[in-house]
């Protein structure tokens, strides 16, 4: 999983980003000190892995992993070349959906480029900058196939759609509520990674003393999460700075320090089951003594191709998946046992896997 993590300046994002990934991104109070885009891989935490790791005696765990990638603070113009922003939203064009870092809360030492604290005007300014950028990228591509669709009834087909989605852009709609008229056109605006076509995470930046009740006494946080439920987009509650803390401890002062606020999820745990759910992602597992491995799916993915996952040739020579839920195998103490309670399911190509499925593919080539 690839998210691209969007916001103004001064909002937190780069701190965030450095907190989540520990990459060392540029901080300082002042707009556009992020000149290149930042990039950091970081590995999903599943307490399962260890657990099975343990059972099989691997000799290593693999657990998922996303990519974070934190561009420049954007502001109003970036799209027309204001600021930096602009040079580096085509980072976030291959991501799968969009962490928007908003501020809530008021700190008088750090600046905000507005001058004021308003989350909704400051998401309402961000949006309008992707679609202004998705416009740009949509003029190109009419551009591009205008003089050949006269030759090409795809082409003048595709042209015809592209009209209208500009049109729709314009209006300061989001991609993502255009309605194609078809799989076909459905499949070629997937094609063009139009950024307001991506789902949204609003993480929603606070100060440490609105953690303990995740923000419900926030105003500015109720204003988010408004805006939100009417987009259907997903929210978390975090504070960049109490993350940055905690990024430099170990996993038992981290636990440590969160219950001492109150708190039971780190930051990184929220923005992974957010995503998870706005993505409609789930995890399976596999486990033996070379490797214990978290593979990341979309829910309602068959078997086969979860198979693929590992090895296009697993999917290729499918036989069947032998099947058992991590807790009943661990309740069972290991294969063995759940073999004998009839827990491991022998399961063909129309099996829908399950979160927390451990599986073991059978196939031949």
């Amino acid at each position: 999983m690839k998210l691209g993590i969007v916001g103004l300046p001064n909002v937190g994002k780069s701190t965030l980003f450095n907190s989540l990934t520990k990459a060392g991104a540029e901080m300082a109070n002042y707009p556009f000190c992020t000149i290149d885009p930042n990039v950091g891989v970081v590995e999903v935490p599943d307490e399962r892995l260890n657990v099975l790791g343990k059972m099989y005696d691997s000799e290593k765990i693999v657990p998922a992993v996303i990519e974070f990638v934190d561009i420049a603070g954007l502001v109003k113009g970036a799209s027309k070349g204001e600021g930096l922003g602009n040079q580096f939203l085509s980072h976030i064009r291959e991501c799968d959906a969009i962490v928007h870092v908003v501020r809530c809360f008021e700190d008088e030492n750090i600046t905000h480029v507005d001058g004021s604290i308003d989350p909704v005007r400051d998401i309402e300014t961000i949006t309008l900058e992707l679609i202004f950028s998705d416009i740009d990228m949509v003029d190109r591509r009419l551009q591009r196939i205008g003089k050949a669709k006269a030759n090409d009834k795809s082409l003048a087909k595709e042209y015809a759609m592209l009209e209208k989605l500009k049109a729709h852009l314009e209006e300061g709609k989001q991609a993502r509520s255009f309605e194609p008229e078809d799989d076909e056109e459905a499949a070629l605006i997937a094609t063009y990674g139009l950024l307001t076509s991506k789902k949204v995470v609003f993480a929603a930046n606070v100060m440490d003393s609105d953690l303990a009740d995740d923000g419900a006494s926030n105003a500015f946080v109720a204003k988010v999460k408004d805006y939100a439920a009417a987009s259907g987009d997903e929210v978390f509650v975090i504070s960049a700075a109490i993350e940055a803390e905690i990024a430099e401890l170990d996993d038992e002062e981290k636990q440590m320090f969160l219950e001492e606020l109150g708190v039971k999820e780190s930051g990184l745990e929220k923005l992974i089951k957010a995503s998870y759910t706005l993505l409609g992602l789930i995890s399976f597992l596999t486990a033996g003594p070379k490797e214990t491995r978290a593979w990341t799916i979309t829910r309602g993915t068959k078997a086969p191709q979860a198979a693929g996952k590992i090895h296009s040739d697993f999917e290729r020579g499918f036989i069947r998946a032998e099947v058992v839920s991590y807790e009943n195998l661990v309740a069972c103490g290991g294969d063995k046992g759940a073999k004998e309670k009839g827990l491991m399911r022998s399961e063909g190509k129309e099996y829908v896997m399950q979160d927390g499925d451990v599986v073991l593919f059978r196939f031949n080539v």
